[in-house]
């Protein structure tokens, strides 16, 4: 897919200054449209990695936190809770892994009514090639260095913290 041709000026820049001229300064607008318009690039970016694999970024975490399990295995509600998404989500995802053989299900022997997704040898082998692809293009962030991801990491920290993704302590 070709790359859209760039514009001659930067359109979030010249947002800002409309919005100067018609409602005040407003810093926020700007940084929120910065930080949509970076998730859309990166995004894009690091599913054209994983896609050769069969999988979207967001089957790509979750068989990278299944690998991260001691057993390699984890309940639905669990991969849910720590990717931070729906229950609904979690389902469409596993379901998509299983079907390309990366995980399989099973019965929680410790909750009846709850399952386990494991991952397989394939999946094992599979996040493990799209990992080092994902590691060669820094997951799109090659255009800053090892301290300045240190400070965008930091930088939006205190809004995941606001949005109450995680105690502080």
């Amino acid at each position: 897919m070709p790359k859209p041709l760039s514009l001659p000026f930067d359109p979030i820049a010249r947002a800002d200054d409309l919005w100067k001229q018609r409602w005040g300064s407003v810093p926020s607008m700007a940084a929120i449209t910065s930080i949509m318009r970076a998730q859309q690039i990166l995004l894009a970016e690091v599913d054209a990695v994983v896609k050769p694999y069969g999988l979207t970024f967001a089957r790509y975490e979750a068989l990278v936190l299944l690998t991260f399990s001691k057993a390699g295995e984890l309940p639905m509600s669990k991969i849910g809770e720590r990717l931070m998404v729906h229950p609904t989500s979690v389902t469409n995802t596993v379901d998509r892994l299983v079907k390309s053989g990366l995980v399989a299900r099973r019965p929680n022997p410790n909750d009846g009514r709850g399952t386990l997704a494991t991952i397989t040898e394939k999946g094992r082998e599979v996040v493990e090639a799209a990992t080092r692809d994902l590691m060669a293009m820094d997951f799109g962030l090659g255009v800053y260095d090892a301290e300045e991801c240190g400070e965008i990491f930091a930088m939006l920290r205190p809004l995941r913290v606001s949005a109450h993704d995680f105690d502080e302590d």
